[in-house]
């Protein structure tokens, strides 16, 4: 990643929040063993501010798509309370092996940490913490399935772990299904954040990222990609 590979990814910005296409593969902040992350280059996304724009939420490392950015205190107070109150719409795209039997749906199972030991890994657990997900099957082909997925929840892993118990883990999720070559297979497509009172709210798309234009097309119709 360079100062410009991330100007590159800019697909909104206005006076409070930024919003760039996250790259798959690197991840969002720094963690406990260190190594490349998209906090070191914020610097160069201050387009005259004093400060370097923050996190408004996260996204997994090897996730990609659409993420927010504060530019300021302010707005980072109020783009949080927005996550936290779910009025951030999230829609996600996953190719998953095989798919559900319906083509909608909604999953209800909360989650729980799966191992003291294996840091933010998660498991379905009956008393842990409440988790829903909004599913819809796209398109279908080749025993692979594309969903968009809605999350009502923000739990860690949320996704992955819905997907892999349902019996249609994304493909090329290492963690919870079997880790296939290509990477894993999931995208913030859109995200919709109704920051100002007076305006409408502002909805985001993230392009297709490169590592899953081909799995994507071949269940998707052209004209969907």
């Amino acid at each position: 990643m360079t100062d410009e590979e991330l100007l590159a990814r800019l697909l909104y910005r206005d006076g409070m929040m930024l919003v760039i296409d996250k790259p798959a593969g690197i991840a969002v902040h720094r963690g406990p063993k260190g190594g490349e992350n998209l906090e070191e280059y914020f610097h160069a996304l201050r387009f005259g501010l004093p400060r370097n724009p923050a996190l408004a939420h996260r996204l997994d490392r090897d996730t990609s798509g659409c993420l927010v950015l504060g530019r300021h205190h302010k707005a980072l107070e109020k783009l949080g309370l927005l996550f936290k109150q779910g009025k951030v719409e999230k829609i996600y795209w996953a190719v998953v092996v095989g798919g559900p039997a319906q083509d909608e749906g909604l999953i209800d199972l909360p989650l729980g940490r799966l191992d003291a030991g294996r840091g933010w890994w998660m498991k379905p657990d009956p008393s842990g913490v409440p988790a829903k997900t909004l599913w819809r099957v796209i398109s279908r082909a080749g025993g692979r399935a594309l969903l968009e997925l809605k999350p009502l929840t923000g739990r860690t892993h949320q996704l992955r772990v819905h997907c892999a118990a349902q019996g249609f883990p994304i493909l090329g999720d290492a963690v919870y299904g079997q880790g296939e070559a290509m990477g894993l297979q999931l995208h913030a497509r859109t995200i919709t954040i109704p920051l100002y009172k007076n305006k409408e709210p502002a909805k985001i798309e993230a392009p297709v990222p490169l590592h899953m234009r081909e799995t994507l097309a071949a269940c998707t119709p052209a004209e969907t990609v």
